[in-house]
């Protein structure tokens, strides 16, 4: 897996205590089309906030190779593979072919970069557990497409790039693995690969009766597998309890060698698609608590689909990790970034709050700790005392 996917010239295996920043260019200029929710802009802001506020150290931006096919066999159906790369050509795919692999759907559109994109973002994750082997921090907001199946696309994921971060950790040497995700909607394709997996930790904090219905509280392999629905309107409070009473304590339990940590943005309030109300403090809590919990992070990114909610939340997940200040009101250089960005065919109109331009925190979002999060806190955690 290492040689398909370091040239000569890449760098070698992260020093503890390093931080390294995964990007590419490719995020920029590709859209899923005019109408998809991936439309907006979101790896890009980051990279430009980061920039316009000196975020970047000499050699801390790294550019994310793309994963060869031979490469994305190791998990994905060759077959599958190959329609991908057919289609983004142009060459002819059969109305069976379409189908089987579930593409040229509303959801998963052929569209001029569509399997280069989610192999960027593979070798993007492929590339944080080589360097990860020896300790240290990435952020790869490009990853995080936790709903592709080996094969088939599906929901917005044509490839399932968190799926390869644990195999190239795993490839490293790390024996045990975490998984923490906290998108609004649940991982279904990670948790097709690793549920039955005694070695990898699966978390996930997500939005109940929300697509793609699954992550039942009841559902949990044979491995380790724990899912938290959580009704609309989570808040920063509820956050904070789950945090504290499952995401620690599985993850002080479990001892990860390294975690992996999907922090999608569709939590947020402002989202689309998910009736959640999380702030991107949140999002920054979970960061920093985890980071603690081994002696390997990985941060990929994941859903998010308002352009200025994403990229303030997870340029303030890169400040969170890189140990930077994040500025009361921004400079002129990094407002005009966030000035800068459209969200074309939003079907409210509204025009944008002024604090998107001028800020990257959020403002808190506390509120009750709901009946239902409680209860649901206390069975799982009446499960874990039965493990004892």
């Amino acid at each position: 897996m290492r040689d398909a996917l370091f040239p000569a010239g890449q760098p070698g295996p992260l020093p503890d205590g390093r931080v390294r920043f995964i990007g590419a260019e490719i995020y920029r200029g590709s859209s899923y089309g005019a109408h998809h929710p991936l439309r907006v802009a979101r790896v890009s802001t980051v990279i430009d906030l980061a920039r316009a506020l000196g975020w970047f150290a000499p050699g801390q931006y790294l550019t994310s190779p793309r994963a060869r096919p031979h490469t994305l066999a190791a998990w994905h159906d060759p077959a599958y593979l190959e329609v991908l790369q057919r289609a983004e050509a142009g060459a002819p795919v059969t109305a069976a072919e379409l189908r089987r692999f579930n593409i040229a759907t509303p959801s998963n559109p052929i569209f001029a970069e569509m399997f280069r994109r989610p192999a960027t973002a593979a070798g993007g994750s492929i590339m944080a557990g080589q360097l990860l082997r020896d300790g240290g921090v990435i952020h790869s907001p490009g990853g995080g497409t936790h709903h592709g199946m080996p094969d088939r696309a599906n929901g917005f994921c044509y490839l399932n790039d968190p799926a390869f971060a644990i195999l190239s950790l795993r490839a490293a040497g790390v024996e045990r693995i975490a998984y923490v995700d906290i998108d609004a909607h649940h991982p279904d394709g990670v948790e097709h690969g690793f549920a039955d997996d005694p070695d990898v930790l699966m978390i996930s904090v997500h939005e109940e009766r929300r697509w793609p219905f699954t992550g039942l509280l009841e559902d949990r392999g044979a491995g380790q597998v724990w899912n938290l629905p959580v009704e609309r309107g989570f808040n920063d409070t509820e956050m904070a309890a789950v945090l504290e009473r499952l995401i620690l304590p599985r993850l002080a339990e479990f001892g990860p060698g390294a975690i992996v940590l999907q922090c999608g943005a569709d939590a947020l309030l402002e989202d689309p698609l998910s009736r959640l109300a999380l702030s991107n403090n949140a999002h920054v809590a979970v960061v920093q608590a985890v980071r603690a919990m081994a002696p390997r992070l990985l941060v990929l990114g994941g859903g998010g689909y308002n352009p200025w909610s994403v990229g303030r939340c997870w340029a303030r997940v890169w400040a969170a990790l890189s140990g930077r200040e994040v500025p009361g009101r921004l400079p002129a250089a990094a407002e005009a970034v966030l000035r800068g960005l459209a969200w074309p065919g939003h079907r409210d109109g509204k025009a944008p709050p002024a604090h998107w331009f001028t800020t990257l925190a959020d403002a808190p979002r506390p509120g009750p700790l709901r009946a239902h999060l409680r209860a649901r806190l206390a069975a799982l955690e009446a499960r874990a005392r039965a493990w004892e």
